[in-house]
């Protein structure tokens, strides 16, 4: 088995696919569409971050690709409905770096909130100015979370344990913790809190949907951060709120355009705003971060090549049924009444013994995971593939 690991995955992760028994080649960056379709042939499993781009005509290219791990949160760089329709499962991070995420957006607003940004810059240039005004302490302050999953909930436990008072929006229920206090709408949010950190997901339906209406609503010498996507933010708009004074400080660590490789220039109207902390997308980079992601996102790898596990896949139905014989096979379909029926009456026609099975669907898709004892009949895989509703069949 094959593994390409591409943007610099952790060397935790090289070892563990190593471990497994897979030969593992790994590059530094990112690769072009092309240079990608060229580097996937012969490829089972596919490691990438946030700069690789999973476009459909990479997907279907790919002649043996089972599996991609987006070691990282997000999956908005991968074509999810056509991997999908490629059988290949996708695997993310959701959890691996909140910690790192929550610790970065904790020290820029404390940084924000006391201009630590322009002491900075002003005694390099070796000016003393020593001044209280415009410096607050966050105790007491109103912290706005647009957002409020992983790393949103975990950030308003951490914020307010040092003192601040914690508002939350998010579309989904969800469960407030310590005393955090949910808003019906984003327009009260905005209007309450004294600092807006925004904690979203990828979805299309969230570009631009933070602009000059929404900074407007904001209160007068607020404090903005985005640590989620760069696409949902207007930066021009942003900027114009940061030059009238209207926001008093920033902290950006996600930009709709980023340089795909390490020393490449970085453009973006906010460089050189005072009071703006830039940063390179490293929220969630710190060595634990890293170290933790590369083992997990790993290891969900390896366990769906070895025994079809989905369990967390971002796209494909979750099963996790124990190792119950030495041949397991796994059959991804189209979600159609009548395939399970169908499968079993194709096995029994070889003569096959199914000691195990379990079955889940998630939207358009079925999974089927099958412990076989005894032989199994190559033509019996064969005759599974040839279904109509099939879309991939591996023997495990």
């Amino acid at each position: 088995m094959k593994a390409l690991l591409l943007e610099n995955i952790h060397a935790n992760g090289v070892r563990l696919l190593t471990e497994r028994g897979f030969e593992v080649e790994t590059v530094k960056g990112a690769l072009s569409e092309d240079d990608l379709i060229a580097a996937l042939r012969g490829v089972d499993v596919l490691g990438i971050r946030s700069n690789t781009q999973l476009t459909p005509r990479v997907l279907a290219e790919a002649d043996r690709l089972q599996a991609v791990g987006a070691f990282c949160i997000g999956t908005n760089q991968i074509a999810l409905d056509e991997a999908t329709k490629h059988g290949v499962a996708v695997f993310n991070a959701p959890y691996s770096n909140t910690r790192s995420v929550v610790e970065l957006a904790i020290g820029e607003i404390i940084s924000l909130a006391r201009h630590l940004t322009d002491h900075n810059a002003k005694m390099h240039a070796g000016e003393w100015v020593k001044s209280a005004v415009g410096s607050h302490e966050i105790r007491g302050r109103t912290l706005g979370l647009v957002g409020y999953g992983n790393i949103g909930s975990q950030l308003s436990v951490v914020a307010e344990s040092l003192g601040m008072r914690v508002l939350f929006y998010d579309l989904v229920d969800r469960l407030a913790l310590g005393n955090a206090e949910r808003c019906d709408s984003l327009e009260e949010l905005l209007s309450k809190a004294e600092t807006i950190s925004l904690h979203v997901d990828g979805r299309p339906d969230n570009r631009g949907f933070f602009g000059a209406e929404q900074f407007a609503q904001m209160r007068p010498r607020s404090l903005f951060l985005n640590l989620s996507r760069g696409f949902v933010v207007d930066t021009t708009a942003l900027k114009a709120a940061l030059d009238a004074g209207h926001i008093a400080g920033a902290a950006v660590d996600v930009f709709e355009t980023e340089p795909k490789r390490n020393g490449q220039q970085f453009e973006n109207p906010l460089r050189g705003t005072p009071n703006v902390i830039l940063t390179p997308h490293v929220a969630g980079s710190t060595e634990e971060a890293q170290q933790n992601i590369g083992s997990f996102v790993a290891g969900k790898l390896a366990d769906y090549v070895d025994s079809g596990s989905t369990v967390l896949s971002v796209n494909l139905p979750p099963v996790q049924a124990q190792r119950g014989s030495e041949r397991r096979i796994t059959h991804l379909h189209r979600n159609v009444p009548g395939v399970l029926a169908s499968i079993n009456t194709v096995l029994a026609g070889y003569g096959t013994n199914i000691v195990g099975q379990t079955l889940a669907t998630k939207g358009q898709v079925g999974y089927v995971v099958l412990d076989i004892a005894g032989d199994l009949d190559p033509a019996a895989v064969d005759a599974l593939r040839a279904m109509p509703e099939t879309i991939r069949v591996e023997v495990h």
